[in-house]
């Protein structure tokens, strides 16, 4: 009997192949877009689930009373170690690491590499297996290194390397060799090797190796490494305020106790809720999206399905009049709906294939395989496919096979109405979706275009950048110096400078007052250290006095530069009465003469304000890391390879990685583009189902009535007015549902860009737009739709059934 169903059922979907393709069309795509939005939230979610003990696992984080004095994501590096051995009875194990970048070598392969430098119970702390290697061996030898096999592969060609050897450049300019003694097993993302995007570690040396490269893992003055922690069973983050309270209060400088506040973060969460919980609101966005886009394609497929279940009433009096149970009658319309879903529902799994490659480059990251999933995953699209299928089916199942026989020949609809208005309501909260995701779109995409075109306060275009090898002595910044006066004296080159760093949101704290002040009252600010060529380079205008000296002489070491937002809030209201004033640093005896005062620009993203900033000479500090490079307008391939060429000749083992600065600036807006990307799919996704829905509507409507159109133009209706009946029944709730939808967009919007201190106006072009758009598309598709009724011969409508 089942058998005979389903074949009745395939049967009445071949016999109404319009209606079935649409019907499955609509509702696949919104399945497959919902499948890949929910396993990209799945991939996020299990982020830092495999490690080992992961309920236990902790990473300390920093609150600052003033943020320039740190950074959250950072602790003080003897916290962790002395926590484990204070606190044994709480403290299960402890891990905190260094990271740094420097120059890797083999044979004639030199590439920059990030490098974690840490405590030797990363691996038994967190459960990372070794494809190759010891681990209880690994990180004995101070000169030993366990790489991936990502890092295996691009200097060796393959992964069994361990007893190879990597050469590593310190920051004094030497080199030395690490001895590989594990190659790790693939593994899954984690905030423990990658603790951000910005820190993707594929090196991996024990704490003695920070000798070699210059680093320390010690002191309580030390507030620059990443720590964690592993607690108890049964202990909870609470059990350790007091005693973190407690060894800060006992052992660090005056400034960090009055200043910081450490906490712990399950490593669970701090995916998801670290930085600021962009990925959470990420979810949140995506989900909703998805779920409103699967909802719409629902409200298509039931509306198709109950807009086509009155034509059938005949079908039904004359299974009734042959012998046919209602129960039967039931058990048919159900399985016909039903399979109907479960066929959008591999096609979807098969969209999903080929969408996923796509979505993945769109969103930034690798969305899980299909079949990557546990084996319960699989269960859930199906009982999906039973319930939508159910809930489509119920209308004609329930209702239609309860009509009396002789009414359903005559088709006659007295005791069942069509619920004309139940659907309008339907159709209007899909176009209203509809504008809605397309006003989002836009407005999305407008700030972001502000973000990367707006105007920063200096000049990005075509600065280059890249790392150069480190030498942090007066030998070293004299040697970069002549390097980078060779590399300006190209043909293709404006100008070149070097810095610690570039304006890309990176910075140190720094406080500074007037000379005679309170230094309790210093301000602070952030600090950069760069040479004399950096606001030429980057086009930074200055207000006041000059930026250090045309050349370097030895007493621009005992200068400082500060914009104008610094002048301010040290009490100087023109920039030109900062100049030649003297400042002083906290605890510093050396004094600073201010030589010149810059116009505010931003050094990060537009989500804050522009603070205080001040510039410190290189030669002064002696760290640096960057060259850029103001290269002149014209070809710039050609440019960028005679700079390559040069920068290979001057410096043979340091590789060219050289970036544009409007990828530095785009890195900042990481989030806000991925979020662009999956709006704009969006966006184009919920035109595709509603114009899919209306397609079918119209269709239906045309077939109910054939004989009234032929009836019409008996009577002398015209084509265009015919047209005009079905644009009349349509375009009314397109207009209001857009109507509606606008302020919902606007207080969506308005609160989304509140969350930026630089933004953009709202203004009517993104409603007029979508308005606009969705009722030109509306009004061909059923112009198109009714145009062959319309124009067909009378004759042959009025003989329709």
């Amino acid at each position: 009997m089942l058998q005979n169903y389903f074949t009745m059922a395939w049967r009445s979907l071949l016999k109404n192949k319009g209606f079935s393709i649409i019907n499955i069309l609509g509702l696949s795509v919104g399945i497959a877009f919902t499948l890949l939005i929910g396993a990209y939230v799945w991939g996020e979610l299990q982020v830092n689930h495999d490690l080992k003990d992961a309920d236990n696992q902790y990473i300390i984080q920093s609150k600052w009373k003033d943020p320039n004095l740190g950074l959250e994501l950072t602790t003080i590096a003897q916290l962790p170690k002395t926590l484990k051995e204070v606190y044994p009875g709480l403290v299960a194990n402890y891990y905190h690491w260094d990271g740094v970048g420097s120059i890797v070598s083999r044979g004639d392969k030199h590439f920059r590499e990030s490098i974690q430098i840490g405590d030797s119970t990363l691996l038994r702390m967190y459960g990372f297996g070794l494809a190759h290697g010891d681990a209880q061996k690994a990180f004995t030898d101070p000169f030993s290194a366990v790489i991936t096999e990502r890092l295996a592969i691009k200097y060796f060609g393959k992964t069994d390397v361990v007893g190879q050897t990597l050469t590593i450049e310190s920051f004094k300019g030497d080199k030395h060799g690490f001895t590989i003694s594990g190659v790790l097993d693939k593994l899954s993302k984690n905030s423990v090797t990658n603790v951000n995007d910005n820190n993707q570690n594929n090196i991996f040396l024990p704490a003695k190796a920070a000798d070699f490269l210059g680093r320390t893992l010690e002191g309580w003055n030390n507030n620059v490494l990443v720590g964690y922690i592993e607690l108890k069973n049964g202990i909870t983050p609470a059990q350790l305020v007091g005693p973190m309270k407690h060894l800060i209060k006992e052992n660090a400088p005056q400034q960090t106790v009055d200043n910081l506040t450490p906490y712990l973060v399950p490593l669970k969460d701090y995916y998801r809720e670290g930085n600021g919980g962009t990925v959470k609101k990420m979810i949140f966005t995506l989900s909703s999206i998805a779920f409103f886009i699967l909802l719409m394609a629902i409200i298509n497929f039931v509306n198709i399905c109950v807009g086509r279940s009155a034509s059938r009433m005949k079908e039904m009096g004359i299974r009734k009049v042959l012998g046919g149970l209602r129960k039967q009658l039931i058990w048919q319309f159900l399985i016909e709906s039903v399979l109907l879903v479960m066929i959008a529902t591999l096609i979807a799994l098969a969209l999903y294939l080929l969408a996923r490659p796509y979505l993945s480059d769109a969103l930034g990251k690798e969305i899980t395989l299909l079949f990557a999933f546990p084996a319960y995953f699989y269960l859930f699209p199906f009982v999906f496919a039973l319930l939508v299928g159910l809930l489509a089916g119920l209308y004609p199942a329930l209702v239609l096979s309860s009509l009396k026989s002789v009414d359903s020949l005559k088709g006659k609809l007295s005791s069942v109405k069509e619920s004309v208005l139940f659907r309008k309501i339907l159709v209007g909260f899909q176009f209203g979706m509809a504008a809605l995701v397309f006003i989002v779109s836009i407005i999305i995409s407008q700030q972001v275009t502000y973000f990367l075109k707006g105007n920063l306060g200096f000049n990005k275009d075509y600065v280059v950048y890249s790392q150069v090898p480190r030498d942090w002595s007066a030998k070293g910044v004299k040697k970069m110096e002549t390097i980078r006066y060779q590399l300006s004296q190209m043909p293709q080159v404006s100008s070149v400078s070097l810095s610690w760093e570039i304006p890309d949101g990176a910075g140190n704290g720094a406080q500074l007052y007037r000379q005679g002040a309170d230094p309790k009252k210093a301000i602070s600010m952030n600090g950069l250290a760069t040479d004399n060529q950096y606001a030429a380079t980057y086009g930074i205008p200055l207000k006041a006095g000059t930026f250090f000296t045309p050349q370097y002489t030895p007493g621009d070491s005992a200068k400082i530069v500060i914009n104008e937002s610094a002048s301010k809030a040290l009490g100087w209201n023109k920039p030109e009465d900062a100049v030649g004033q003297v400042v002083n640093a906290p605890g510093s005896n050396i004094p600073f003469t201010i030589c010149g005062v810059t116009a505010d620009f931003h050094t990060g993203s537009m989500q804050s304000q522009i603070g205080p900033l001040n510039f410190t000479n290189v030669n002064y500090t002696q760290y640096y890391r960057y060259l850029s490079v103001k290269l002149k307008p014209g070809d710039m391939q050609n440019s960028i390879t005679a700079l390559q060429k040069q920068w290979s000749m001057l410096m043979p083992d340091a590789p060219f990685e050289y970036h544009f600065m409007d990828e530095a600036i785009a890195k900042l807006y990481t989030t806000e583009l991925q979020l662009k990307k999956a709006s704009y799919i969006a966006g184009v996704l919920t035109i595709v189902i509603v114009l899919l829905g209306v397609v079918g509507l119209i269709s239906l409507s045309i077939q109910k009535r054939t004989r009234e159109i032929g009836i019409r133009k008996v009577l002398g209706a015209s084509v265009p007015g015919i047209i005009n009946l079905f644009l009349k029944e349509f375009l009314g709730v397109v207009l209001i549902a857009c109507v509606v939808s606008c302020p919902l967009a606007y207080l969506i919007m308005h609160n989304w860009l509140n969350g930026y201190a630089y933004r953009i106006n709202i203004t009517g072009y993104p409603f007029l737009l979508s308005i606009l758009l969705l009722t030109i598309l509306t009004v061909v598709l059923i112009t198109l739709q009714t145009i062959k009724a319309a124009v067909s011969n009378p004759v042959k409508s009025l003989r329709t059934e």
